[in-house]
């Protein structure tokens, strides 16, 4: 019986700590666009490095690369459940070392989602201001990079780093035989 309190017990914690965690990363996505809302925003492109990188501002209606332009709607409906969806999975995940960079890709899935998800219901668009003008990627912010950096991690992931019988936690909707 107290086997089961304490696993109860130490979800809290891992769920606290993740969502002490995302608040911490959410407010640094924010407070960048807030910076570049204030010192970018009508004004020309800022170099970081000439040619290579700049500052540059512009909002999004859309997702990734443009995609998806004017479709609120479709954001407002499908990220919440995405949201939930992170959070879940997050809390499935054995509380292991060998399973934190699984944990990293949750927090930062869940991050970058929150972050433009916030964007998108205060103003209707999404604040992007990172410009690789050398290879003219399309522009982004610290939200992108997260969900980026996420999705990279969990195909390495499970591509290199975790056998399939590892990775049970993601078979939540199966039924058991």
């Amino acid at each position: 019986m107290e086997k089961k309190t304490d696993r109860g017990s130490n979800k809290w914690k891992t769920a606290l700590l993740f969502l002490v965690l995302s608040a911490v990363l959410i407010a640094l996505d924010q407070w960048t666009k807030l910076l570049a809302v204030s010192h970018l925003e009508g004004k020309p492109a800022w170099p970081l490095i000439s040619g290579v990188f700049e500052f540059s501002y512009t909002v999004n209606y859309g997702a990734a690369f443009g995609i998806l332009q004017n479709r609120q709607l479709l954001f407002y409906i499908t990220t919440p459940v995405i949201l939930a969806a992170v959070f879940y999975l997050y809390l499935q995940i054995p509380a292991s070392k060998r399973y934190l960079p699984m944990k990293w890709v949750g927090l930062l899935l869940f991050s970058g989602a929150a972050g433009n998800l916030i964007d998108r219901a205060a103003q209707g668009y999404v604040v992007d201001f990172l410009y690789f003008k050398l290879i003219d990627f399309p522009v982004f912010n610290v939200a992108d990079c997260y969900v980026t950096v996420a999705t990279a991690a969990l195909f390495v992931l499970i591509l290199f780093v975790y056998k399939e019988d590892e990775l049970g936690f993601f078979k939540v909707w199966e039924r058991e035989k």
